[in-house]
């Protein structure tokens, strides 16, 4: 059995293995990260060599920390992103590169018919019927985004909202809630197999899927990192947040997760403060201590127009896995419409926690 981690923020870690009467055998560790004393490597192998493997990640990584000699010295590397190997040699995880992975650009579409699209995108990956899906968003209006557990009245002003003329939609995913306008914000969806993160904890997968877009930022002299839960953050404070969904696949089978990112390239702060009830806490983590007309993180680190930076995380994606063009198909986009009419473009759906 064969398994890949890339620790977030460090290096690639390579674990193959067998499983014999239940425990683990022939257990070799190996990667592009920086460890030493040179027996260390062989310390973490024997740990895990007849290991039970059933063994949870917490108890895989104690036995590892348990064996390590005092001096180990690690770069690129942890005890639990070994553990995080092992788990997905032993769920038979797929890698990135296993996969033909396909691009949606399209047009400006409204808020309601994202929020649907998501979710036709999503099942027809659990179904088989395409490819690991990156789709770029564009807005045609202002919106609201509440996560799927909020409640409505708490989260929105409906009087800041109409004034300015923001609709209000309500996502399936948790999280919190994402004000947009056209041209300020940059939001992707990735449509993936549950296998792209079997053997990774709930947490452990936002990181996970997280991971090329801060290659990606790096790449245009942004040092951005990981922020548990759901954030993505640089020296100037969160500059985007993550939200997932998972979809179970036809009859109960293998399904799919739903992993989308909003990030703010130039947001209107006096006018998010009068639609969204947030308060100057909450503000402080979104990049400014108090109301300013404008949180620009993303137009001010890189000095770049927003189409060009979009460009260059489509480039950065296609470099590191591959991506062909693509588009919705008609028959998704009818199902999406429908789920307009039905679901997302309602009341009852909006106000579903009032």
């Amino acid at each position: 059995m064969h398994g890949e981690y890339k620790v977030p923020g460090g290096k690639l870690v390579v674990v193959d293995l067998d499983v014999e009467g239940g425990a683990l055998r022939n257990v070799r560790v190996a990667g592009d990260f920086f460890l030493e004393p040179d027996e260390a490597i062989l310390a973490i192998d024997a740990a895990l060599e007849g290991t039970p493997a059933h063994t949870d990640t917490a108890g895989l990584t104690a036995r590892i920390d348990a064996a390590l000699p005092a001096s180990t010295v690690m770069l690129g590397l942890t005890s639990e992103g070994v553990a995080i190997a092992v788990r997905r040699a032993l769920a038979q995880a797929t890698e990135w590169s296993d996969y033909d992975w396909q691009l949606i650009h399209e047009g400006p579409q409204s808020p309601a018919l994202h929020m649907a699209l998501d979710e036709v995108i999503t099942a027809e990956v659990a179904a088989g019927h395409r490819p690991p899906t990156l789709r770029v968003w564009e807005w045609a209006s202002p919106a609201v985004i509440i996560g799927s557990f909020q409640s409505l009245r708490n989260e929105v002003d409906p009087t800041g909202a109409e004034r300015h003329g923001v609709t209000v939609v309500r996502r399936v995913s948790g999280g919190g809630a994402m004000f947009v306008e056209p041209g300020n914000t940059i939001t992707y969806s990735l449509s993936v197999p549950d296998s792209l993160v079997s053997g990774l904890s709930f947490a452990d997968s936002y990181a996970y899927l997280d991971d090329w877009v801060l290659g990606a930022l790096g790449d245009m002299g942004i040092k951005a990192w990981y922020q548990p839960l759901n954030d993505i953050a640089t020296e100037v404070g969160k500059i985007a947040g993550a939200a997932q969904k998972r979809i179970v696949g036809p009859g109960g089978g293998a399904g799919a997760v739903l992993h989308h990112v909003t990030m703010s390239y130039d947001i209107d702060a006096d006018k998010m403060l009068e639609v969204l009830r947030i308060g100057k806490e909450k503000m402080s983590d979104k990049g400014t201590k108090s109301a300013k007309k404008r949180v620009d993180p993303l137009r001010r680190q890189t000095g770049l127009p927003r189409t060009t930076v979009i460009d260059n995380m489509i480039e950065s994606f296609r470099r590191r896995y591959g991506l062909a063009p693509g588009k919705v198909s008609p028959e998704e986009m009818a199902r999406a419409e429908e789920l307009v009419r039905t679901k997302f473009g309602t009341a009852e759906w909006t106000a579903r926690v009032p």
